[in-house]
């Protein structure tokens, strides 16, 4: 079976492992500082915190912004990972859910209406599947009326929008190194801002002291991963968007397959590669059959998953119904990627 997802993994991250495990300093070490001070650096953001994971880093940024209460409104996209708008219930917030674009991100049109309607305090563009949101205009409309912008760059590790890495784009950014991202720990996260303010409030929350706050650390084994996976993030991106380019070629004239697109000013990461076809189930189904990873992402809108507040999210549903993906990752070998392309393409053509 050629897996859906598969980290790689190499000498380096061998050695620090091992290193660590003989130091004896496994948590809060030289490795975590390295991690943070290169993550940081990277995205181009002043402050970084590390934790357990993305789910923790969306909980703690919802925090310090100020989300406790059900008057405490946060507009979340219709797709993506239940991670988004379970991070809002449990800080103790109202999600409010609005549909998608074209880009599978949130749809700037309908997070305008939805604000009018609404006046959140935050909301929480998802750049979804490695593509980045369209941040002129959600920051234009959440900016000229104080609304916070919290990114989930869970999914879009050195993805970028007009030349600007994902993670520097709003007022706090949380990601996620879970084990299938592009930068994988295992499991891990990350929390980034330029706001000195909303960086004291971050470590207020992850650091005992001022208040009663949560121990989100992660080890220095997954530090010590993350530095040396986040030193090839940039040549494993660049696999990524060939395999991705390679497929949208070779599938642009399959009969009712939408492909994957990136938007002008927009670079994609494809962390996920996303295909749609009315007819997804029996695809998927003879895909796996023949031997290939396929999946599905995402089978549910948010609002039908949490039973949450919502405007018209039709396209998100639609898509919900039609969306799958197939391996894209760099650990692919050139013979399995065309294996791949040989087997869509003639599955698709004999439905």
């Amino acid at each position: 079976m050629i897996p859906i997802i598969k980290p790689v993994f190499g000498a380096e991250e061998e050695k620090t492992v091992l290193e660590i495990i003989r130091s004896g300093q496994i948590t809060r070490g030289k490795w975590t500082l390295k991690f943070k001070e290169s993550f940081s650096n990277y995205i181009g953001a002043t402050f970084c915190h590390t934790v357990c994971s993305g789910t923790a880093a969306l909980y703690i940024s919802l925090k310090a912004m100020g989300v406790n209460s059900k008057e405490d409104v946060v507009i979340v996209p219709s797709m993506s990972f239940m991670a988004t708008i379970d991070a809002v219930i449990l800080a103790g917030g109202t999600p409010v859910v609005v549909d998608i674009g074209e880009d599978y991100c949130i749809d700037p049109v309908k997070l305008e209406e939805a604000v009018e309607k609404y006046n959140p305090k935050a909301v929480i563009p998802v750049h979804l599947f490695g593509q980045p949101a369209d941040m002129d205009r959600i920051n234009g409309i959440c900016g000229e009326r104080g609304i916070l912008v919290l990114e989930d760059a869970a999914q879009s590790h050195g993805a970028e929008y007009r030349g600007k890495k994902t993670g520097n784009l709003g007022d706090l950014a949380a990601f996620s190194f879970y084990a299938s991202k592009n930068v994988a720990m295992g499991e891990g996260g990350a929390i980034l801002t330029n706001n000195v303010d909303l960086d004291e409030k971050v470590s207020n929350w992850i650091e005992f002291g001022d208040h009663p706050a949560l121990n989100l650390r992660i080890t220095e084994f997954q530090a010590g991963i993350g530095y040396w996976q986040l030193k090839k993030l940039d040549e494993m991106n660049e696999r990524r968007r060939k395999i991705a380019h390679l497929y949208n070629e070779e599938f642009k004239d399959l009969p009712g397959l939408i492909l994957p697109k990136e938007f002008e000013g927009r670079k994609h990461v494809y962390h996920i590669y996303a295909l749609r076809h009315p007819d997804r189930d029996t695809i998927v189904e003879k895909l796996i059959q023949k031997g290939i990873g396929a999946r599905v992402y995402y089978e549910y809108t948010l609002h039908q998953l949490r039973n949450a507040e919502h405007l018209d999210c039709s396209f998100g549903e639609k898509v919900s119904r039609e969306i799958f993906a197939i391996p894209v990752h760099p650990a692919l070998k050139n013979e399995e990627v065309s294996y791949i392309i040989e087997t869509v393409r003639d599955i698709i053509n004999n439905l």
